[in-house]
């Protein structure tokens, strides 16, 4: 995701009193997606000795966790399942908000038409296709919201530094000052 731009489509759709708060928690789901989901699947391919077996994408991956006694195979089949809904209802919602901003509101129930025609000709279409379909429209994607990244950095910069060098951040996690309650003593 990192400077692909579907990210900041949801994050903008967060109710928050600063811009900058939002985008450092946003920072986080590269983390948590990147490091610690690929880390976890990394030690597990290399520790079940499946990475020696010659095999590649799903079928290591599969090869690995089924490796793990009980739990190994139930927590890829969750951990998968969750990954395709959670991307097919993310993309979703992306492409959705990208047609309504570009062509308007009309788009919309069109757009989620075709939405589910794709995903049901993606279900059935063959994984390199899918992949290469995918790889495009990534490309096409990233492309101006790069441009746009260089173009607004200096904006970015400043309002981070603003808002990390105000003291507000200090602020936001102090816990509130509470109201003794009525008839108790403090």
């Amino acid at each position: 995701e990192s400077g692909l731009g579907s990210a900041p489509i949801v994050a903008a759709a967060a109710q928050t009193r600063n811009p900058v708060r939002q985008a450092l928690v946003s920072c986080t789901g590269t983390f948590w997606d990147t490091v610690v989901v690929c880390a976890m699947t990394g030690v597990v391919v290399v520790a079940s000795g499946a990475w020696s077996q010659g095999l590649q994408g799903a079928a290591l991956t599969t090869a690995a966790f089924s490796g793990i006694p009980v739990v190994g195979p139930i927590v890829l089949t969750v951990g998968l399942l969750t990954f395709v809904f959670s991307t097919i209802l993310g993309w979703s919602y992306y492409g959705e908000k990208a047609a309504e901003y570009l062509l308007g509101p009309r788009v919309v129930m069109p757009y989620r038409l075709l939405w589910v025609a794709a995903v049901m000709v993606g279900s059935v279409a063959s994984l390199k296709a899918v992949w290469s379909f995918s790889d495009i429209a990534n490309g096409l994607m990233a492309v101006p919201n790069l441009i746009s990244l260089v173009l607004l950095s200096g904006v970015v910069v400043q309002q981070t530094r603003e808002y990390l060098w105000s003291g507000q951040l200090d602020r936001e996690a102090q816990p509130p000052e509470s109201a003794p309650s009525a008839g108790v003593a403090p």
